[in-house]
């Protein structure tokens, strides 16, 4: 299990977050066959994603063994800007060779958000194998905002909730999906989340008002930007 923090200039975050999630995503598939993999949404991962898309790294990845799953998605048309299966597409989907049943899109559009949760919680596997996530200017990953009643759920895996930031409707994987990931990555830029990511790695801090700290001791990839406060952060892990 990977944990600690890399600090890398900005222009190399998402060469290094891609060079990581390739090498997991091997080490899954040479381990045991297959790897699931789950995406973020977001600004920050898109490069990433295309980083990700394009050779050598692309080539290196046997696609037909993974399976794509998300950990979040707007209640929007999976063809909508705002889709963040739409952004995995563009920036990634596509230009690879997976095998289109092996995609699995969240279905937040549904009338029926609870049941389309239940649905997804049941496709999800036992164990995601590598799960990247971002960190919103709030401390928020995933769609798990601060005081969100889905942080408290231990048994749901995939709930419906209500985000304060439009589009506010949406599904999102709950803590106990990140905690039993195989390997998790959280990717953040820019000095506007700087002091949010000290906090998120403060052992001290509490998941409810950050809820990125569910990663806090797993693998943090930050450009100097958002590692600017990290000198006055209480979290055991050195910089790299």
């Amino acid at each position: 299990m990977s944990h600690g923090v890399t600090v890398v200039p900005a222009q190399d975050l998402a060469r290094t977050v891609a060079e990581w999630m390739a090498a997991q995503v091997i080490a899954a598939i040479t381990e045991r066959g297959r790897c699931a993999l789950g995406l973020s949404g977001g600004r920050t991962p898109r490069p990433v994603y295309e980083a990700l898309a394009a050779p050598p790294l692309a080539a290196a990845i046997d696609w037909a063994c993974v399976d794509v799953y998300f950990g979040d998605e707007r209640a929007v048309p999976l063809d909508h800007p705002e889709s963040n299966f739409r952004m995995a597409s563009d920036a990634l989907l596509r230009w690879v060779p997976l095998v289109p049943g092996h995609v699995h899109p969240m279905p937040a559009d549904r009338a029926d958000r609870e049941e389309a949760a239940r649905e997804y919680e049941r496709l999800l596997p036992a164990q995601l194998d590598v799960l990247l996530l971002g960190m919103g200017p709030d401390g928020h990953t995933a769609s798990l905002f601060p005081r969100s009643p889905a942080l408290a759920r231990r048994r749901r895996r995939v709930v419906p909730v209500t985000a304060p930031i439009e589009p506010a409707r949406r599904l999102t994987i709950t803590p106990p999906v990140i905690a039993t990931a195989r390997e998790v990555a959280v990717v953040v830029a820019g000095a506007e989340k700087a002091a949010m990511a000290a906090r998120a790695l403060s052992a001290d801090a509490d998941p409810a008002e950050v809820p990125a700290h569910l990663a806090a001791g797993r693998q943090w990839f930050l450009d100097e930007g958002a590692a600017s406060h990290l000198a006055t952060r209480a979290a055991p892990e050195a910089s790299t």
